[in-house]
């Protein structure tokens, strides 16, 4: 294994608060850092979420501006583009190492479903635009992640997606199609139940937007994730997660059979 796979994904995380810490020490705005680095202000605030990698001459300039003597280039030689946000990280322990992982999508095929080539083309629609090397990195991720259906002891692992989530041709017609054979494959796994939201319901329980359920590792717990456009977060107090788990009984029980589902992927799939 050599160093580049050794170094540890958090180290863009690390570094993004190292970077606050002497801006705010300095008493340098996240605008006036932008305008000396050539980014923007929500460029800067991004790389100190840990979301963003920074690129070309940022950190020697910020590192000379802020005063840290070196220390922000020290750190900085540890990030790499792993293909995992620094966000992210909290999600993927729990993960891991949950009993049961429940997802309900509305808008694409989840990442656990994804084949190479859509992930490729749902990263590539990210705005702001990746580098290709941040892109490959999160190809490469998203798969390493799927190892999760095979894992023992086997979680299990249940989708409830809207139609529309597998129409969306991302990547082009040919990609949505095998995509869509890749996630019928999927549904053949014992541990793993998906079922599609048929369209014309007039009553729906999945209004609010996706979300992810998570049994803990010895199903101790219970733990809702969800992500929006202002952020990502954990549900972890009763009663909100009782509500977001007892919505996902509703969806399944007004979605279609895994029998149906699995029929009604393959007519899609046939008919692109």
């Amino acid at each position: 294994m050599n160093n580049e796979k050794k170094r540890s994904p958090g180290a863009a995380k690390a570094f993004g608060a190292l970077l606050r810490f002497y801006r705010e020490r300095a008493s340098v705005s996240q605008e006036a850092l932008g305008r000396e680095t050539g980014y923007s202000k929500s460029q800067v605030a991004m790389i100190e979420r840990g979301e963003r990698r920074a690129k070309g001459n940022f950190v020697e300039i910020a590192d000379e501006m802020l005063g840290a003597q070196g220390a922000l280039k020290t750190v900085a030689e540890e990030v790499t583009a792993s293909g995992i946000a620094a966000w992210f990280e909290d999600y993927l322990e729990e993960e891991a190492r949950a009993a049961g992982i429940h997802m309900y999508e509305n808008h694409l095929i989840p990442g656990p479903l994804q084949t190479e080539e859509y992930a490729r083309a749902v990263f590539g629609c990210a705005v702001p635009a990746l580098e290709d090397e941040d892109i490959e990195a999160g190809v490469a991720a998203r798969l390493k992640r799927q190892e999760l259906f095979f894992r023992k002891p086997a979680p299990m692992v249940t989708f409830v997606l809207e139609r529309a989530a597998l129409t969306k041709p991302l990547g082009g017609t040919e990609v949505l199609r095998k995509n869509l054979l890749h996630v019928r494959e999927r549904a053949d796994l014992r541990n793993v139940t998906i079922q599609l939201m048929p369209e014309g319901r007039t009553t729906h329980a999945g209004l609010n937007g996706p979300f992810t359920l998570l049994e803990t590792e010895g199903r101790r717990g219970q733990l809702v994730y969800v992500e929006g456009q202002g952020g990502r977060y954990f549900l972890s107090e009763q009663p909100d997660v009782g509500d977001v788990f007892a919505r996902y009984s509703t969806l399944r029980a007004q979605a279609l059979t895994p029998e149906e589902s699995a029929r009604l992927i393959e007519q899609v799939a046939r008919e692109l």
